[in-house]
C-alpha cells in the first residue's frame, strides 16, 4: 500500500487524520512549520514531537522529496541541477547568480508536449506533471545552493525550464502559493515570472483570477505564418488570439508583460521581422527580451549576430517599445535557455 503525500493535505486535512489516529488536533500546526518552513525530509526530524506521534505518522504518511541527483557548475557561475523524484523521474533545474539577484529557473513537467524546433526539451517526451510540492522542492534546494555558493538567497523565479507551465495550472499556482506564503518560503510574488508558449485561454484564466506574479510569453516570431513552422502551438493559439488575450491579462492585472524572441540567424532576425515584431507590440503594455539562441545537438538554426540584435532593440527603441539583449549563461554545461534534456543525468 503507498503511503499518503502528506504534503499533498491541507492543514484543516491534518488536523482531520491526527484525530483519526486519536492525536490532538494543535500537533497539525506544528507538522505544518516541519513540513513548509523547515522543510524536513522525514518525520523522524519533528523533534517537537512526541515519538509515538511520529511513529504513527510514519506508518500512514510519507514525505515525498525530490533530490539532487547531479550537479554541474559553468565557467560564468551559472549552476545547473538535475532533480530525481519520487518516482525516479528526473528535471532540470538552474541556478543563475548576477550581481543584482539570483535567480532560479525551475521546471513544471517531466519533458514537454510542446515541439518547438528550436528547443531541446521538446525532445524529449512529456511523462508527466509535476506536483505543486515538487515544484516548491527545485526552489528550496536551488535557494540552498545560492546560499552555500554565493552566501546569497534567491531573489527571482522564472518558470522557464521543462515543460509549459499552462498545462500543469492547478500544480504551478499552488506551488506559486506555497513558495509566497508566510508559511512557506515566503518569497516576493512579483519577483516570480511564468512563461508560456502561448495557451490563449489559459492566460485569460490568470487574469481572471488576476495574479500578482509576472507573465511571458514565448513569441519567437511576429507572423503566423513563421511562428507555425517553429512553434506548432500557433497552429490553435495564433498571434491574433494571443494579442487579445495579453490585452486581457494587462487590463485585468495593470501588468506589463514580456515577449521573449529567441533570434535566429536568417530565420526571424531581419528588416521585416523586426517590423512585424514592433507592430505586434503595438498597443500592447509590454517589453521585450531579445534572447541569443542557445545551439542544441543536431539543431537546425544558428544564432544572429550580435549586430542583428542591436538592429532589432535599436529599431524597437525607436518605436517606444522597451527592448533588453539577454545574453546566454551557463551555455556549456547544457543550463542556457532551451537546452535543458537531461544529457548529463
Amino acid at each position: 500500500m503507498s503511503l499518503i503525500n502528506i504534503r499533498h493535505l491541507t492543514k484543516e486535512e491534518i488536523s482531520k487524520e491526527l484525530s483519526l489516529l486519536g492525536e490532538p488536533s494543535f500537533r497539525a500546526n506544528q507538522i505544518w512549520q516541519w513540513l513548509w518552513e523547515k522543510n524536513v525530509a522525514s518525520f523522524e526530524e519533528m523533534s517537537n514531537l512526541p515519538q509515538a506521534l511520529r511513529e504513527k505518522l510514519s506508518l500512514n504518511f510519507k514525505i515525498y522529496k525530490l533530490s539532487i541527483n547531479n550537479k554541474q557548475v559553468s565557467t560564468d557561475g551559472t549552476i545547473k541541477l538535475g532533480f530525481k523524484l519520487y518516482d525516479n523521474e528526473l528535471v532540470e533545474g538552474v541556478l543563475i547568480p548576477a550581481d543584482d539577484r539570483m535567480t532560479a529557473c525551475i521546471s513544471s513537467q517531466v519533458g514537454c508536449s510542446l515541439a518547438c524546433s528550436f528547443c531541446a526539451t521538446a525532445r524529449l517526451p512529456r511523462k508527466r506533471n509535476l506536483f505543486f510540492d515538487e515544484i516548491y522542492d527545485q526552489v528550496a534546494n536551488i535557494n540552498k545552493i545560492a546560499l552555500e555558493h554565493y552566501s546569497k538567497k534567491l531573489t527571482n523565479i522564472v518558470f522557464m525550464g521543462m515543460g509549459e507551465p499552462l498545462l500543469n495550472y492547478t500544480n504551478v499556482i499552488k506551488g506559486i502559493e506555497r513558495i509566497t506564503a508566510d508559511d512557506g518560503l515566503g518569497m516576493a510574488t512579483k519577483r516570480i515570472t511564468v512563461s508560456t508558449a502561448g495557451i490563449a485561454k489559459m492566460i485569460k484564466k490568470l487574469a481572471d483570477e488576476e495574479v500578482k506574479f509576472n507573465l511571458a510569453l514565448s513569441l519567437h516570431a511576429a507572423t503566423d505564418e513563421k511562428r507555425n513552422t517553429i512553434m506548432a502551438i500557433n497552429e490553435t493559439n495564433n498571434l491574433e488570439a494571443l494579442k487579445e488575450a495579453l490585452q486581457y491579462f494587462t487590463d485585468k492585472t495593470g501588468t506589463r508583460v514580456t515577449l521573449e524572441y529567441v533570434m535566429l540567424s536568417g530565420y526571424n532576425d531581419g528588416k521585416e521581422d523586426v517590423i512585424s515584431l514592433a507592430t505586434f507590440c503595438k498597443k500592447l503594455p509590454c517589453k521585450v527580451n531579445l534572447i541569443e539562441y542557445n545551439p542544441i545537438e543536431n539543431g537546425i538554426f544558428k544564432k544572429s549576430s550580435g549586430n542583428a540584435l542591436h538592429r532589432f532593440k535599436d529599431y524597437l527603441e525607436a518605436n517606444h517599445i522597451i527592448a533588453n539583449i539577454r545574453r546566454s549563461r551557463g551555455e556549456d554545461i547544457d543550463a542556457a535557455c532551451g537546452q535543458l534534456a537531461n544529457k548529463e543525468l
